[in-house]
C-alpha cells in the first residue's frame, strides 16, 4: 500500500479539493438542483437540434466541455446532425454544503436519439457544478454506469453527504485515485497499483486495448505510446452506505503514433475520429500523430478496513478532444 501511495503521488498531480467546508447548511437546495438540471436538459437539447456549439459550450465545463467541443467540431466538419438525448426519471444526490464550489449529481437513464431512432437506455451519472456566485451552473462531466450505483448516504432532510479528498477512512485517498488508476492503464496488471485497482474495461481493459494498438503500430515499423494523465478538473465525492465513497474525476488519455526518433517518413494515418480535430486539413503525419481523449470517471472507493478491497471504476465516458499531425 505504501508503494502504491508513493506511485500515485508521483504519477499525477493531486485533484482539486472540492470539499473545503467544515459545516453544511444546504447552500444548494433540492429544488434548485432540479431547476438547474431541467434548464440544462432544455438548453442542451435546443443546442443539439440547431447544431449550436457555442450554446452547449456555455453550459459545459471541465471534461464535459472538452468532449462537447470535440463532438460538435467533428460532426460539423462531417455535416452530420448532433445526436440528441432523451432522459428518463432522474434521481438527485445533492450534498449538504456551506459554500463554494457548489455541486450535485444526477443519476438518470439516457437514450441517444439519432434521427428519431432511439438507442437502448444507459444509466448515466451527470455532475453539475458552480465554482462561485458569478459563474453559471454547468455540466462538468457525464459517465455511463457499467454496474448499479451503490446506495448513497442521505441525511434526515434527504441530502447526500460529501467526503473530503483526503479522507483517511477510505482504501485510497480520493486525491490519489486518478494517479493510481492511471498506473494500471499505463503499465497493466503488473503495476503495483493493480493491488488496489480492480480489473475492468477502463483499467486493465483500457491497457489491453492500448497495448494492442502498440503492437499493431510496431508491426508497421511505428512507435505507439499512451498516457492516462491528470487534468485540472474538479473532483467530488459522496459518502456511500457501508462507509465507502463515490469519487467523480476526469482525466486525459494522450496517445502518440510516430516514426522512431521522430524521423520523417511515410504519412502516418490519422484516426478517422480525430481528422476533424486537426487545426488544418493540410496537416500530415510525416513524423507523428497525436490523438488525445478526455474521460469522465466514477469510482467506488471502499473502506480501508475491508479485506481484499479494490477501487472499482463503475462509470466512464470518453471522447476525442485533440488531434495534431506533423
Amino acid at each position: 500500500m505504501a508503494a502504491v501511495a508513493l506511485l500515485a503521488v508521483q504519477g499525477c498531480a493531486p485533484a482539486t479539493d472540492a470539499d473545503a467546508v467544515t459545516s453544511a447548511r444546504h447552500s444548494v437546495s433540492l429544488a434548485e438542483a432540479e431547476s438547474v438540471y431541467s434548464s440544462y436538459i432544455a438548453t442542451s437539447d435546443a443546442a443539439a437540434a440547431a447544431g449550436n456549439e457555442d450554446k452547449v459550450l456555455a453550459i459545459s465545463s471541465a471534461a464535459a466541455w472538452s468532449q462537447a467541443k470535440g463532438q460538435y467540431t467533428a460532426l460539423a466538419t462531417a455535416g452530420t446532425p448532433v445526436p440528441r438525448y432523451r432522459y428518463g426519471q432522474p434521481v438527485f444526490y445533492v450534498p449538504a454544503l456551506a459554500g463554494y464550489p457548489e455541486w450535485f449529481v444526477v443519476a438518470v437513464p439516457r437514450r441517444t436519439d439519432t434521427g428519431g431512432q432511439l438507442s437502448a437506455a444507459v444509466n448515466t451519472l451527470m455532475l453539475f457544478t458552480r465554482a462561485k456566485t458569478t459563474v453559471a451552473w454547468s455540466l462538468s462531466g457525464a459517465a455511463v454506469l457499467g454496474q448499479p450505483l451503490p446506495a448513497v448516504v442521505r441525511d434526515g432532510d434527504g441530502y447526500a453527504i460529501d467526503v473530503t479528498t483526503t479522507d483517511p477512512s477510505l482504501l485510497l485517498r480520493p486525491d490519489v485515485i486518478g494517479a493510481t488508476h492511471a498506473a494500471v492503464v499505463d503499465e497493466g496488471p503488473a503495476s503495483p497499483a493493480a493491488a488496489v485497482i480492480a480489473d475492468g474495461p477502463y483499467t486493465t481493459g483500457l491497457y489491453a486495448a492500448q497495448a494492442a494498438q502498440g503492437a499493431a503500430a510496431q508491426a508497421r515499423g511505428l512507435k505507439y505510446e499512451w498516457l492516462l494523465m491528470g487534468a485540472a478538473f474538479p473532483e467530488f465525492e459522496l459518502r456511500l452506505v457501508g462507509g465507502g465513497a463515490l469519487v467523480l474525476y476526469g482525466m486525459y488519455l494522450n496517445t502518440t503514433t510516430e516514426h522512431p526518433n521522430l524521423v520523417a517518413g511515410s504519412p502516418i494515418p490519422v484516426p478517422a475520429a480525430f481528422s476533424p480535430l486537426l487545426a488544418s486539413p493540410a496537416e500530415v503525419g510525416h513524423h507523428a500523430v497525436y490523438a488525445n481523449w478526455t474521460y469522465q470517471f466514477a469510482a467506488v472507493d471502499g473502506g480501508s478496513t475491508a479485506r481484499n478491497a479494490k477501487v472499482e471504476i463503475i462509470a466512464a465516458q470518453g471522447g476525442p478532444s485533440y488531434g495534431h499531425a506533423y
